[in-house]
């Protein structure tokens, strides 16, 4: 017969097992490269994925305009055509999705080549897809991003630090979220 010591200890071996599990086994894609991947809700509608990153903002820093590349899902160059991404986000998180933005990718135009140039990487960032503010119209519209993936296939690795510290000292800034 089991001990009450025995029976406490296979209970938190249950329970930690059922835990883990529970972090384990989660699905991320990247989506916005491919328009025969449709829709960004009909992405996240499909159950498969707990993360979706969008891809990518592929040409930042060094003095360059920033730029999204999402491959004919919308044109990026005009203002107001990414509003249905924006509210395509809004319906993944509710249900349950993380959307986050891709940095990067393997083609595109972008490096950090000084310490300011990251930190106004950073502040764009955060005040047009994170919890920020912008002065104008955000490029997703009222859409806030859960986080960023760094996808960083070329360039050199100099302030991508700089970057990352910069997005966490806004990130716990009091009240940054309210737009």
């Amino acid at each position: 017969m089991a001990s009450h010591t025995d029976s406490l200890v296979l209970l938190f071996i249950l329970l930690t097992s059922i835990f883990n599990y529970s972090l384990f086994g989660q699905i991320t894609t990247y989506w916005g490269q491919y328009t025969n991947k449709g829709t960004l809700a009909a992405a996240c509608g499909t159950g498969n994925y707990q993360f979706i990153n969008i891809a990518f903002l592929n040409v930042f820093g060094n003095g360059h305009t920033a730029s999204l590349n999402l491959a004919g899902h919308c044109d990026t160059s005009t203002p107001g055509s990414r509003s249905s991404i924006g509210t395509d986000i809004t319906t993944c998180q509710q249900q349950g999705v993380k959307v986050l933005f891709s940095l990067g990718g393997a083609s595109g135009s972008y490096s950090l080549t000084w310490e300011s140039d990251a930190q106004q990487v950073a502040e764009y960032l955060w005040n047009n897809f994170l919890s920020g503010t912008s002065s104008i119209s955000q490029p997703l519209g009222d859409a806030i991003l859960d986080g960023i993936d760094f996808d960083i296939e070329s360039g050199t690795g100099q302030y991508w630090d700089v970057l990352t510290k910069g997005l966490s000292t806004l990130q716990k800034l009091p009240m940054a979220s309210n737009k």
